[in-house]
């Protein structure tokens, strides 16, 4: 067996296509439109660029950093136990689930890290004046482990050693999923926003983490095969199909627990019941009834269901629309925690804080897309053999 990486081996000429590097440029172009925002958000100032208020300090980016963390855990979970586990139907997938859980978590950091005032000191406060009582600090400091246990992972794979891969991808693994916990943590401690505050999101970041993670790899999967113009060999498609059956579980969990927490909103505090209503009668009804539960829940359960997981096509689909619903969750979730006032009714106060997402917002949210979408047109073109693989890991 030989050990010895090649780019010219593990490329994938197929994938050179006009179209696809077409779609490279595009894909660059969003990354450098999220890089100009952030730097005309230093220029004239970030409390000029961004719609964040002291009242509502966050905003959409910190959703949108969730939303592409959760889906990096939820693709390294998968992919570390196809792997630990070996000879199942997800096997096949799992490579690609390495790549695109490194090409998510860059995504979510080019999103965080050009969203804050001064990223520079991100790295150095991180590194040099550690807070061991800070859940952010561990959030950055495990995310910052898993990326490197996973670009070792993907190396150890692409040079088939695989023993040492598994090792490093269950502590990559490891790590993902106590970063995600951490993310759901920095929300749930927060006792001054009581919609937030409580034991639930840790876990609920977590079944959205497998949500997610399965839906990416029915997702990317299917687009890989479209850019090849080939078709789906059978491993593959049995692994999507084990996919689809992961997905489907985890919706059915999903909209449990959404149930549980707004009952549990609706026996609590005023701004428990107020923040709750923002979403079911107030201002993000539109994203939370349309987007979230609609298209982001109710509507690929029915797809899968009647499609019973043999039509690529539906799969693919059901998978994209559940990643379009949680962006909304995340978003929903930010915002409806900040929106509803400290002290509600006092001095005349409106009942919901304003906020809508500026231009430069929605670039950084452009230029992370950018960053996902070039990142898996990049590891299909140069690692596009070993996403073949089916050997033993």
């Amino acid at each position: 067996m030989n050990n010895t990486f090649s780019l010219t081996a593990s490329a994938e000429p197929r994938v050179a296509t006009p179209l696809v590097n077409k779609l490279m440029v595009v894909f660059g172009l969003m990354m450098v439109i999220g890089v100009g925002a952030a730097a005309w958000a230093q220029y004239v100032g970030h409390h000029h660029a961004f719609a964040n208020t002291r009242e509502m300090p966050w905003g959409m980016l910190i959703g949108v950093y969730a939303f592409f963390a959760i889906i990096s855990t939820g693709l390294c979970l998968l992919a570390a136990i196809s792997h630990i586990f070996g000879g199942n139907n997800l096997s096949p997938l799992a490579n690609r689930m390495v790549w695109m859980s490194i090409c998510t978590i860059m995504g979510a950091f080019f999103v965080i890290g050009l969203e804050i005032e001064n990223p520079w000191r991100m790295p150095i406060g991180n590194v040099f004046f550690p807070n061991l009582t800070s859940n952010i600090w561990w959030m950055g400091t495990l995310y910052g482990m898993a990326v490197g246990f996973m670009l070792v992972e993907f190396y150890l794979i692409l040079t088939k050693k695989y023993s040492a891969a598994i090792t490093l991808g269950v502590m990559g693994a490891v790590a993902e999923a106590s970063a995600n916990s951490n993310l759901g943590s920095v929300f749930a401690s927060l006792n001054a926003h009581p919609f937030w505050y409580g034991s639930q999101l840790p876990i609920f970041f977590l079944g959205c983490a497998f949500l997610c993670g399965a839906s990416a790899t029915i997702m990317f999967t299917h687009y890989a095969h479209i850019i090849r113009g080939k078709k789906m060999d059978e491993n593959t498609f049995k692994g999507m199909q084990t996919a689809g059956k992961v997905m489907g579980l985890m919706l059915f969990l999903i909209t449990i627990a959404t149930f549980w927490k707004f009952a549990n909103a609706y026996a609590g505090s005023e701004g428990m019941i107020l923040a709750a209503n923002s979403l079911v009668n107030g201002p993000l009804s539109i994203n939370f009834w349309i987007f979230e539960m609609g298209i982001g829940l109710a509507l690929p359960f029915a797809l899968l269901m009647m499609s019973r997981l043999n039509s690529i096509q539906a799969m693919s689909t059901a998978a994209l629309m559940v990643l379009v619903g949680q962006f909304f969750s995340r978003y929903d979730m930010v915002v409806a925690g900040l929106s509803v006032p400290h002290f509600p009714g006092y001095d005349n106060a409106a009942t919901y804080l304003s906020y809508s997402p500026s231009a430069a917002e929605y670039a950084l949210l452009i230029g992370g897309i950018g960053t996902v979408g070039l990142g898996f047109l990049l590891g299909e073109r140069f690692f596009g053999q070993a996403f073949k693989s089916h050997g033993k890991h």
